[in-house]
């Protein structure tokens, strides 16, 4: 693709992650150079199917599937350097070629095992005190974004120096461990471990360190197309999502920018991902949550047809009925251009489905997820019933091969949510997607508001 200037597109997620990302971008990248991951760390997963072979990635960018993309780790990621080479060296069993695409930003936080400590035994704490736990992945992500902030954090760029790396890990060290000991009753972590274990893997990582700000911006005035792609999703936002059970980074579109070092006007289009039903992994409110484990329910059925576990922790996601009130708040705060509606295979055979156009709190009828957890846990969901279908939809890659009643209920949810739908996803396969619009032609760009989906 020829262009002047490069077309961008950001992906995120609209729910509260596992919307199917992976595919998406994997799918985009056919259209892209060059493919960027600008927040979270290795919580994140996402699972590709091409071929039938499925690969589970955590830090790199999906689009490293396609041969001679190049693939960004933005400063807004924080990198656990074990977990990433061990992913290199899967991928590379498999014939994938990654070192020389692969670029790191110097600026990305690295996760320590002190990190992961502190995550283990707060969690550990929360449980033995009766209080509820947020629900993380125990991998130490939160604990090292608050090192992040509070400006001790140690950065890619610091293993390029070793005495430099060994005074500030000894400062750390002497914090979080006197935490560990005295406050959570867990062991200490040693100071020669880690660093050797770093100085280990740095000669490794080094080599493709980059200042990718620099490298972006040079790319996207050569012309090359770029793909945002955020892990987790909007409701899972520090700022913006179901406050205090979200994660530690902020997932939504603007920080594309802020965690890749690009200006917001290289952002052209945002592509919002999001399932024909809810899930939701860990603790928190879920306003359309339904019983998804007992046989023979709606939930039971998204659950075991949708596959619903995480990638990350294999833990069972929570299923529930599609939020459009929620997808108002995600469309608000990320500007969103247009919708892909992925998993729609998944409800074939569920004979009515309901949707949920607003709430009822505290007595008044609201049609947009309020901010905050404990607010949340208080909507009563407001619902509308639409037809379900029999038909197969599995693999269908027209829209006019859907069935009637398939195509009515992506059309009620542009109709809803004001946002049009764009993309739409039959299976995990790379190749079972329905493309209305896509997101790197011209005429998405400043075009997409407005143009909804006719049943």
């Amino acid at each position: 693709m020829n262009n002047l200037q490069g077309r961008n597109v950001v992906v995120v997620g609209t729910q509260w992650g596992d919307e199917g990302k992976g595919k998406l971008v994997d799918w985009l990248t056919e259209s892209a150079q060059g493919v960027v991951r600008f927040q979270g760390g290795h919580n994140a997963g996402h699972t590709l199917v091409i071929n039938g072979v499925k690969t589970a990635l955590h830090l790199i960018p999906s689009g490293v599937m396609r041969a001679g993309v190049k693939c960004y780790i933005g400063n807004g990621v924080v990198l656990s350097v074990p977990k990433l080479l061990e992913e290199i060296a899967g991928l590379e069993k498999a014939g994938v070629e990654v070192r020389s695409r692969l670029r790191v930003s110097e600026a990305c936080p690295l996760i320590l095992p002190y990190h992961v400590a502190l995550d283990v035994g707060r969690e550990a704490a929360k449980e033995k005190a009766g209080t509820a736990k947020i629900g993380t992945t125990g991998r130490g992500i939160g604990p090292a974004y608050e090192d992040k902030v509070a400006r001790r954090a140690l950065r890619v760029q610091d293993l390029k120096y070793p005495e430099r790396f060994a005074t500030k890990l000894r400062e750390n060290l002497a914090l979080h461990n006197e935490i560990l000991v005295n406050i959570l009753g867990a062991a200490p972590v040693d100071f020669d471990t880690t660093y050797n274990e770093a100085m280990g893997y740095a000669k490794e990582l080094l080599p493709m360190v980059a200042d990718v700000s620099r490298e972006l911006n040079d790319a996207h005035a050569a012309g090359a197309n770029l793909l945002f792609e955020g892990a987790q999703g909007t409701l899972l936002d520090v700022d913006h999502g179901t406050y205090p059970f979200v994660t530690s980074s902020n997932c939504v579109a603007g920080n594309a920018a802020a965690g890749s070092g690009v200006g917001p006007g290289m952002l052209h289009y945002i592509l919002g991902i999001t399932k024909a039903y809810c899930t939701r992994v860990g603790g928190g409110p879920f306003p359309t949550e339904l019983d998804w484990e007992t046989p023979g329910t709606p939930g039971y059925h998204m659950s075991t047809v949708g596959a619903e576990k995480g990638v990350t922790t294999g833990r069972s996601r929570r299923c529930g009925w599609f939020d459009a009130a929620l997808l108002k708040r995600s469309a608000q705060v990320n500007g969103l251009s247009g919708l892909c509606i992925t998993k729609l295979d998944v409800l074939d055979g569920l004979k009515e489905l309901l949707l949920c156009t607003g709430y009822e709190l505290d007595g008044e009828t609201i049609d947009i997820l309020p901010m905050g957890a404990d607010e949340i846990a208080r909507c009563k969901p407001i619902y509308e019933v639409i037809p379900g279908w029999t038909q197969t939809t599995v693999g269908v890659t027209e829209m006019d091969k859907l069935p009637a009643t398939a195509r009515r209920y992506l059309a009620r949810i542009a109709e809803v949510t004001g946002v049009p739908v764009h993309v739409v996803s039959t299976s995990p396969d790379r190749d079972h997607t329905i493309l209305l619009h896509n997101p790197f032609a011209a005429r998405a760009f400043g075009l997409a508001q407005g143009m909804h989906l006719n049943p």
